[in-house]
């Protein structure tokens, strides 16, 4: 696809996306049938690289294929899916695998693929500075971004926003000035993974799917490379994610519209108790686990070790000056046993954390924070502001205090983007359906 020029400061925007990951990249795709809105969207990376360290092979998404950039808005879209298996010449391959959840690492493909097509989309533009500032023809946001190639700093002018920097891994403060070559978040697994299998032990830290898969991963390798493997978590036990049909209807724009109306603190409360609907390891990863540490006790063989333990608090990580390595200092949870552990190296599978971009700084004393300092977004997803001024600040993937579980699920984010559109261009461009499940959540009063 020919590139169009790059706007230039005069060019006012009617929208300008900072971030391009799966969310901001749907919402691309499906403006290009909006082309009264003028839009642009930046990301600081080379190219789209949707969670490189977590690309092993054999790892797939958790949610069907529908779940793509436009589907679930638009299924005739050209950039869906389906229509890229089919420019590759793969669509009957697909259809043979009969599998509804697709490789993750062929998902990264397919949104690299159309972002290539995506004249709107532009990366190594890194946003620095977001301003408000009064133009000719009403107040505008005033955008600075730094083009990572030259260094220079460029300047755009949008009527709205839409941040879509997604998060970034959570590492518990107690744990941050070890990290390195040696104690790393499970993001960067892959790029440490040859490092790993030199090792004479390993500890995971964590119980969700992350966690799930780097141990998983592990013990496959393990019988070649003959390290120790440990698996620990706070969590009861290693349990599936809630995955049941009637289970997944919370991922529905019908959910996320009973939680909106619920007040914050029931909200909190609820999310408390929801982990297992979006913190859980899939069956199948389960199975897989189960079945790599059955096959490698066959004929009474014993491997180099493996201890797979939950209720267990990592509470320090301390450099061992004897040989290397680490000690941990660790405490069962319902024994309150205190033990130590020692290990070459600690992946910590701790999750990740919404993120707030720096660039957001200049218009802090704009934004509307609730009681625990989180962002007031209202049920349309946009930022509620202080000067309750024209111009909105739209929030993907930031929003789960206020929406619940479905705020990070691919499966929403269709939905949320064609509420978006619908206050970008004026009209309904993608059906908004009331109903799309089978049971009702609360009673309408």
């Amino acid at each position: 696809m020919v590139r169009q020029a790059v706007p230039s400061f005069s060019d006012e925007l009617d929208v300008l996306g900072v971030g391009i990951g799966p969310f901001n990249l749907g919402l691309a795709a499906l403006l290009e049938r909006v082309p009264e809105t003028k839009a642009l969207f930046l990301e600081r990376k080379p190219q789209f690289d949707w969670h490189p360290g977590m690309l092993i092979e054999g790892t797939t998404l958790q949610v069907p294929f529908f779940a793509d950039l436009v589907t679930m808005a638009d299924p005739t879209h050209p950039l869906s899916y389906l229509n890229y298996l089919h420019e590759h010449g793969r669509l009957y391959h697909f259809y043979f695998l009969e599998k509804f959840q697709i490789p993750r690492r062929e998902y990264n493909h397919y949104c690299k693929w159309a972002a290539e097509r995506l004249a709107t989309c532009r990366f190594g533009y890194e946003v620095s500075d977001i301003q408000l500032e009064e133009g000719q023809s009403g107040s505008r946001f005033v955008v600075e971004a730094v083009e990572q190639h030259t260094e220079q700093t460029v300047r755009y002018a949008a009527r709205n926003l839409v941040l879509g920097v997604g998060s970034r891994p959570h590492i518990p403060a107690r744990f941050q000035t070890l990290r390195g070559p040696n104690v790393f978040h499970s993001s960067d697994y892959l790029s440490n993974r040859e490092r790993c299998l030199r090792a004479r032990s390993i500890t995971v830290v964590g119980s969700g799917q992350s966690a799930a898969e780097v141990a998983l991963d592990l013990l496959r390798a393990q019988g070649e490379n003959g390290y120790r493997l440990d698996w620990f978590t706070r969590s009861s036990g290693f349990f599936p994610m809630e995955y049941s049909k009637l289970g997944l209807e919370h991922f529905s724009p019908d959910y996320t519209q009973y939680f909106y109306g619920l007040d914050p603190e029931r909200k909190d409360k609820i999310r408390a108790g929801q982990g297992l609907l979006y913190k859980g390891i899939s069956a199948n990863t389960i199975a897989d686990i189960y079945d790599t540490l059955y096959e490698a006790g066959i004929g009474g063989k014993e491997g180099p070790g493996v201890r797979l333990l939950s209720l267990t608090e990592v509470e320090q990580i301390i450099p061992s000056s004897d040989r290397g390595g680490y000690r941990l200092h660790c405490r069962q949870l319902q024994q309150e046993v205190s033990f130590e552990h020692s290990s070459d190296i600690v992946i910590l599978a701790t999750g990740y954390e919404h993120a707030e971009p720096a660039c957001l700084s200049g218009l802090e004393p704009l934004i509307c924070r609730d009681a625990k300092g989180r962002f007031d977004i209202a049920e349309q997803y946009s930022l509620k502001l202080r000067n309750g001024g024209e111009n909105r600040i739209f929030i993907q993937n930031g929003e789960l205090h206020t929406h619940g579980v479905g705020a990070p699920d691919l499966g929403l984010g269709a939905h949320r983007n064609s509420v978006i559109i619908k206050q970008l261009a004026g009209r309904e461009v993608y059906p908004l359906r009331e109903r799309n499940v089978f049971q009702q959540f609360g009673i309408s009063e």
